[in-house]
């Protein structure tokens, strides 16, 4: 079947929307899009009438309608993510013999949807459908690291919302970035005592098609048992398997 432009460029005015920090105007569309501005109006007219976009009149701006809110619940209950990453996520605790899982982004918290445990290690407080401050985990921050500082700005807008567990973690938003660029300087996510004393973990983002953080790939272990040298071995191994569950998406090379 061949190529249907209008489709491509519809579903490119979804994405772009889906992942702005809030609605944008029709003119920022067709820039970062590289369509003619009448273009534009025309997909998302047809995207309004079929509720997968919003007008904002007194703003001149454009946001998702319910539609695309359906969309995205929809995906929830076929859980097609967990559902290629337990596999991936399988074989990371089979090579590295410590505790994995996979979680994402839900408002300040993430959402752990695979978590695999490996034998004789150290039981965890996180399972599939627990919720934990994004801050605070490796999983949170591999993903959050990879966000727009817009984005991350809306989700911490004051100190007060950065919630603590064991008194270690940042607990400011001058602390956050902080974690957040070494984060990115380093290269993957790390925690040690921010959600249970004596456990660490490393992470990865796995990223989909647009480069979008989707989930943060992690493992975990006892502190004390793990040397510099081997949490850098376990992050690389944190990072092989974010890439296979981003190939399974359709993430770009």
């Amino acid at each position: 079947m061949g190529d249907v432009p209008a489709a491509r460029s519809a579903l490119r005015v979804l994405a772009y929307l889906a992942a702005q920090a809030g609605p944008s105007p029709a003119a920022a569309v067709a820039q970062h899009l590289g369509l003619p501005r009448s273009t534009v109006y025309h997909l998302l007219s047809v995207l309004m009438d079929e509720g997968y976009v919003t007008h904002l009149p007194e703003e001149h701006r454009y946001g998702l309608g319910t539609a695309s809110l359906a969309l995205g619940s929809a995906y929830a209950r076929q859980a097609p993510l967990a559902r290629l990453a337990r596999p991936v996520v399988a074989r990371l605790v089979e090579t590295t013999g410590e505790n994995a899982h996979l979680a994402v982004l839900n408002g300040r918290e993430v959402l752990y949807l695979v978590e695999q445990r490996a034998p004789r290690r150290p039981t965890l407080v996180s399972d599939v459908d627990v919720r934990l401050p994004s801050h605070l985990t490796a999983s949170g921050r591999a993903v959050l690291a990879r966000l727009p500082a817009a984005q991350v700005r809306a989700l911490f807008p004051s100190s007060s919302v950065l919630a603590d567990r064991t008194g270690v973690g940042p607990r400011t938003l001058r602390d956050l970035r902080e974690v957040l660029r070494e984060t990115r300087r380093r290269g993957h996510a790390v925690e040690d005592g921010e959600i249970t004393p004596g456990i660490a973990s490393v992470a990865h983002a796995a990223v989909d098609h647009t480069g979008y953080p989707v989930a943060g790939v992690a493992l975990t272990f006892l502190s004390e048992d793990v040397d510099d040298a081997r949490r850098d071995d376990l992050a690389a191994a944190a990072g092989r398997a974010a890439t296979e569950i981003g190939r399974r998406l359709g993430a770009r090379a």
